[in-house]
């Protein structure tokens, strides 16, 4: 015997999952499309900075990679500096 959702529960984007919808569901399927993460033994460390909006276009007119290519940049830049 069926339980009848509660209206007040439920809308059309977040339906109630049915028997059929538990049969078929995976698990950890939204871990595995991220990716394997970043690689061992990385030097990297994450941060919060403000940049001017022109110069995160400018890095990310070429695509992705932008992040590491401003990377590259600040890298060289501490070099001749």
């Amino acid at each position: 015997m069926s339980k009848r959702p509660d209206p007040e529960k439920t809308d059309a984007e977040n339906p109630e999952w049915t028997e059929e919808m538990f049969a078929n569901a995976q698990r950890g399927t939204a871990a595995s499309r991220r990716g394997p993460g970043r690689p061992a033994g990385s030097n990297k460390v994450s941060t919060t900075i403000r940049f001017d909006r022109d110069i995160i276009e400018a890095f990310q007119k070429d695509g992705a990679g932008w992040q590491s290519r401003m990377n590259d940049a600040l890298r060289d830049w501490l070099r001749t500096h």
